[in-house]
């Protein structure tokens, strides 16, 4: 059922002219080219060709992926002009391939991935300016640019996570993201987000992906959120307690992984002496105390809550925490309210290298006193990844369908390094839950009327 409160005007998007759209999409796939040029420029020939991890392509594989993905889509699709390079379609279709095999095709070189991703380029911006942005669904409010924009972006996160499990010196930087002001009241540990019915998913929306759809009403009973993400200090003392020895807090399929792995702390952990060490694009670091911990895996999560004497939130309770406002009883877009994120608003766009410490961007809490929903960690949910009620793949199957079942699990929020324009209150990610390379962290909850997962 879609609520009368995810209207265009009420999520924040009003209707916009053709011109209006055309540049949006513009600065989007523009915003996402720079991010690509700058994770593909800083390495030499040979780490782009490389496989840095049979869980990650090659990073000269995503730049021609990203190529083709918007030669198929707007090029041809939207544009009805002919093929660039036909003959490299199959070799960039992620499902005939799976990623340790990537290394062994005959790819592009370098910069022949860069001529053709640029030579698409210009075509997409051809079809950009003429192409209606209104009308069939496709281009409708510029829905195509949108969907490979996002596209983009998200590889680019796939690269950056490549840059993270890349051995040798760094070539990445960034400033420090923001720390909370010394004399700015934080929020108590948890927030109490009350029970009854909200708005879950969208219909509006304009570039909301097929699995965010439809917007309908979900009954979430009152819970105790964490105002904020786990911390690597809070994650330690699960350590420091014995949690990887204790089978009792792990799920079996966890329990296994950490017998069969050897596994000790999050991934890029390692302990010199009394101090534990992480490794951060290409430089070693002490872990900080007050950062959200990431990298760790859906079972870590689950096992650090089961330990805690709590649990995680499942996406319902997530997306109600993000985006209910209990003074209008409307779902926003995002926590703070339906303008689009800013600099003060979360932790995106690889501005930052790093999760910001816990308490960071009070500017982005939800009304209910809920901070860094949006940014910093991906966070795991209890839930798996499934359809919500009416959902209809559009524009295919493979993005989303054929993921739904119990394999994978959703996570929310997105992380430091997702772009704005591919995360937002109603945004659905997943992974298997074995996962650790990916900018993951959690945060955990308790049930308000029976106490269940209270510590």
């Amino acid at each position: 059922m879609t609520s009368s409160t995810d209207t265009p005007q009420a999520a924040g998007q009003p209707p916009a002219g053709p011109e209006a759209l055309r540049q949006r999409a513009l600065a989007a796939l523009l915003t996402a080219r720079e991010r690509t040029a700058l994770l593909t420029d800083c390495v030499e020939g040979p780490d782009l060709t490389a496989q840095h991890s049979p869980l990650m392509s090659p990073l000269v594989w995503d730049l021609a992926h990203i190529g083709n993905q918007e030669e198929l889509w707007l090029v041809r699709a939207v544009g009805g002009r002919e093929a660039l390079r036909p003959e490299i379609d199959s070799l960039y279709d992620a499902f005939e391939h799976p990623r340790a095999e990537r290394p062994s095709l005959p790819l592009l070189a370098p910069e022949e991935a860069r001529r053709y991703a640029a030579e698409v380029r210009g075509r997409a911006l051809d079809v950009l300016a003429a192409a209606p942005v209104e009308g069939e669904r496709l281009t409708a409010s510029g829905f195509a640019f949108g969907m490979v924009a996002q596209h983009e972006q998200q590889h680019d996160e796939t690269m950056l996570i490549t840059h993270q499990l890349r051995r040798g010196p760094a070539v990445l930087d960034a400033p420090a993201p923001p720390r909370p002001a010394p004399d700015a009241p934080l929020p108590g540990p948890e927030a109490l987000v009350p029970g009854g019915p909200f708005t879950m998913g969208t219909s509006a929306e304009p570039w909301a992906l097929d699995n965010e759809r439809p917007a309908h009403r979900r009954d979430v009973p009152a819970f105790w959120l964490d105002t904020a993400p786990v911390t690597c200090g809070a994650y330690l003392r699960f350590l420091d307690d014995g949690g990887y020895d204790e089978e009792r807090w792990w799920h079996p399929a966890g329990w296994r992984m950490v017998r069969e792995h050897g596994l000790r702390a999050p991934l890029f952990w390692r302990r010199e002496g009394t101090t534990w060490l992480r490794r951060r694009f290409g430089v070693v670091e002490p872990v900080p105390a007050d950062e959200p911990v990431v990298h760790v895996s859906w079972y870590e999560a689950d096992a650090y809550a089961r330990w805690a004497g709590r649990r995680l939130p499942t996406e319902a309770e997530w997306e109600k925490a993000a985006r209910f406002d209990p003074a209008t009883g409307r779902a926003r877009r995002y926590p703070w309210g339906d303008a689009d994120p800013g600099p003060a608003h979360a932790n995106l766009g690889q501005r930052h290298l790093r999760p910001a410490p816990a308490g960071a961007y009070p500017a982005g809490r939800s009304p209910l006193g809920v901070g860094q929903l949006i940014g910093d960690v991906w966070e795991w949910t209890a839930s798996d990844f499934l359809p919500y009620p009416g959902f209809a793949p559009f524009p295919y199957r493979e993005y989303s369908e054929v993921f739904f079942g119990d394999a994978h699990k959703v996570l929310r929020g997105g992380s430091f390094g997702v772009d704005p324009v591919a995360c937002r209150g109603t945004f659905r990610n997943w992974d298997l839950p074995v996962r650790r390379q990916i900018f993951a962290g959690f945060r955990t909850a308790r049930d308000a009327a029976t106490g269940e997962g209270a510590a």
